[in-house]
């Protein structure tokens, strides 16, 4: 009887070492993981303060360079030695617009180095305006009357954004068949948010992906007049079809058909 319960005594013991093995490394689990939710809510708002400085750092790039205008299929050597000069006398010709005061650039220039080989397609020209107004008179021209040519060259004035806007225009650019093709109004404004109305109902995207997710589930019903994702504050010029948000006049930053297919070149 004894040795039973010295037995059961011992064994005792053991477990009772045991449990508390277990509630050491329990507790030792609990503090990484403790560690490991602090570490990925840190994460998480460097992510959201990444996107917003990224959201932040795309609009001040766009703002710089709201004055500058893009020419696209100028021929090489065509503007000779003074571009400015050339642009001075072509622009006007190319959108029928009679300046006044006369049109004036802080800079022009080609973009890009000089290629070798003059039979591939011409870099484009950059330049920029000392006048606001004045680039926003060329780039209505252009909807209203383009695209222009040049002794046979096919000529396309864009307006100039940062490289994470033009990727996301060219995405929204690539959604309008299927919006088409659900009869639902569009109109791309500047500089990258996707307005689009249905039986009546508007609803406002600045990211293309959720514009995807909207038509490939699309319902009636499901447009609301809520808008989401980071935007910018001078969104008011638009591409589209159809009627536009009141108050909201279609002045149109470039030609939606032509601007697709805009080069990034910097």
């Amino acid at each position: 009887m004894d040795a039973s319960i010295t037995s059961l005594t011992l064994e005792t013991k053991s477990m009772r070492s045991e449990i508390a093995s277990f509630q050491s490394r329990v507790m030792g689990l609990e503090q990484r993981m403790g560690l490991v939710e602090a570490q990925a809510t840190v994460s998480r708002d460097r992510d959201q303060d990444l996107l917003y400085l990224r959201c932040k750092l795309t609009d001040m790039e766009d703002r710089s360079q709201r004055d500058n205008i893009r020419l696209h299929g100028i021929p090489e050597n065509e503007e000779g030695t003074d571009v400015q000069a050339f642009l001075s006398s072509t622009l006007p010709k190319l959108t029928s617009l009679d300046f006044d005061p006369l049109i004036e650039f802080q800079r022009a220039h080609r973009i890009g180095p000089k290629r070798s080989d003059n039979s591939s397609r011409p870099r484009p020209i950059i330049e920029c305006l000392l006048q606001h107004n004045q680039t926003r008179q060329i780039l209505q021209a252009v909807h209203n009357h383009g695209p222009f040519r040049i002794d046979q060259h096919d000529i396309r004035i864009t307006a100039d954004y940062s490289k994470e806007t033009n990727e996301r225009r060219k995405t929204f650019l690539a959604l309008r068949p299927r919006l088409r093709q659900l009869e639902i109004k569009y109109g791309l404004f500047d500089p990258a948010k996707m307005w689009i109305t249905k039986n009546g109902v508007s609803k406002d995207f600045y990211n293309p992906e959720e514009l995807r997710l909207f038509h490939d589930s699309f319902q009636p019903q499901s447009i609301d007049s809520t808008s989401t994702n980071c935007s910018h504050d001078n969104a008011g010029d638009n591409e589209g079809t159809g009627n536009f948000p009141p108050g909201q006049e279609k002045t149109n930053m470039a030609l939606c058909d032509t601007e697709a297919g805009q080069e990034a070149e910097t």
